[in-house]
């Protein structure tokens, strides 16, 4: 990794060492002057050699060239199905797939047999809605959610709620946008069954005091499951010491690919959990009498699994796990210091969520909507995110249709930032 460590030449306001004139100890970067073969980051380098400004990280985390390697290999040299082949090269293949679960799970402090693999978190919450929900909760029993949660955290309860007769409960922010934990002390009561929050908010950046919200929930003989998909890229997690019960990410938001993500659960719970789909590779044994299942985590895999999203996967918790999660969420709290402080100099920029943010920085421009400043920048080669951001009650709290977030990486620098407040200037300039 050190080869593509760099110190910025750039002063950050308020940045890594807290003064004004602090420097940031940058992270792995892209090299502008490599235009297209042998980048660390190829999809940060447009066709024609220039850079490109990619602030759409919370959205999905471009890759590095180690992770695009690693796929391709396990696609290609060393490609076999696995848990099935008696050959070597299916062996080998089976040996590198289980090995990418410990290392996801090891990333998260998790067992390796506590780790199912799924297409997303959004299928990792699902699993758990109808698999542990749907055969744990009855009629009167309580959920409890926030009012930033993604939508992924929200419409799988609603339809167990439409399966159970269970009640759903919102959790209200506090003015700043974090999820009111107090407020929650005073909703949970036993009635409640599962507390599912967003560790980091997709839209504020707004960081749970997860441990608080264990500790509150376990107090009333609830779960905890945790929206893990902007925090495992982000910060240290260590499952353990969060003392949750569900954790749920995305490969693609860690920098690996898509089409994979993880859910981790208790041992004992997932022991406890019928298989949420059937077919091949989660069964013990199948006969027209019945059918017994594999133990977890195999009793979730039904079918071919995604083994090459698999490798990758595991090959992107190498490479966060050896860039350092201290490090790197000190690098984007820089940034997100360096961004509020720049956009909060702008009087028709009204910015959301808190100070201390984590990676992500959303506002609204005066008189000029999201996906028309997204439109702009495009042409400044700067790319945000624009639109409700798959949390349409979060929109509806802070009354506004929809916001422009920036979002940050462990390829973010301070030109980035720099390119964004020309691109918001140059709007202004348009929009008068």
């Amino acid at each position: 990794m050190n080869d593509v460590l760099y110190s910025s030449p750039l002063p950050l306001a308020g940045g890594a060492g807290g003064g004004p004139d602090a420097e940031l100890t940058a992270l792995p970067t892209p090299n502008p002057s490599r235009k297209r073969e042998g980048d660390n980051w190829p999809g940060l380098v447009n066709r024609d050699g220039s850079r490109w400004h990619y602030l759409d990280t919370a959205a999905t985390a471009q890759k590095p060239q180690v992770v695009i390697d690693a796929m391709a290999r396990a696609m290609g040299a060393d490609y076999a199905t696995v848990h099935r082949g008696v050959y070597s090269r299916s062996a080998d293949m089976t040996l590198a797939y289980e090995a990418a679960r410990r290392k996801v799970a090891g990333l998260i402090g998790g067992a390796e047999n506590e780790v199912v693999f799924t297409r997303g978190a959004t299928e990792a919450i699902n699993l758990v809605a109808q698999s542990w929900g749907l055969h744990t909760l009855k009629p009167g029993d309580r959920i409890l959610l926030s009012q930033l949660e993604h939508h992924s955290n929200i419409v799988p309860w609603q339809l167990i709620q439409q399966q159970t007769g269970l009640v759903i409960d919102v959790c209200p922010l506090t003015p700043d946008g974090q999820i009111d934990l107090d407020a929650a002390e005073a909703m949970l009561t036993p009635a409640h069954k599962l507390v599912s929050l967003a560790h980091i908010s997709n839209v504020l950046g707004s960081v749970l005091d997860a441990r608080r919200a264990a500790d509150l929930a376990h107090a009333v003989g609830a779960k905890l499951l945790l929206d893990g998909c902007q925090s495992v890229a982000r910060l240290p997690v260590d499952v353990a010491a969060l003392d949750c019960d569900f954790y749920v990410f995305s490969g693609h938001k860690l920098y690996g690919p898509t089409g994979i993500g993880a859910l981790w659960a208790r041992a004992e719970l997932l022991e406890a959990m019928p298989p949420y789909q059937g077919g091949g590779s989660m069964i013990d044994r199948v006969s027209f009498a019945g059918t017994t299942f594999a133990p977890p985590p195999q009793r979730f895999e039904a079918g071919t699994p995604a083994i090459v999203e698999a490798i990758a996967f595991g090959a992107a918790a190498d490479f966060v796990a050896a860039a350092g999660l201290d490090a790197i969420h000190a690098h984007e709290a820089a940034l997100v210091r360096l961004a509020r402080a720049e956009l909060g100099r702008m009087n028709s920029v009204r910015l959301f969520g808190p100070e201390n943010a984590a990676g992500i920085v959303s506002f609204a421009l005066e008189g000029v909507h999201p996906h028309d400043l997204g439109t702009i920048l495009d042409e400044e080669n700067v790319a945000i995110r624009a639109g409700h951001h798959c949390a349409q009650p979060l929109m509806d709290y802070l009354g506004v249709p929809a916001t422009a977030r920036a979002s940050f990486g462990i390829y973010s620098d301070e030109s980035d930032v720099a390119a964004l407040v020309r691109g918001i200037e140059r709007t202004m300039r348009i929009f008068g």
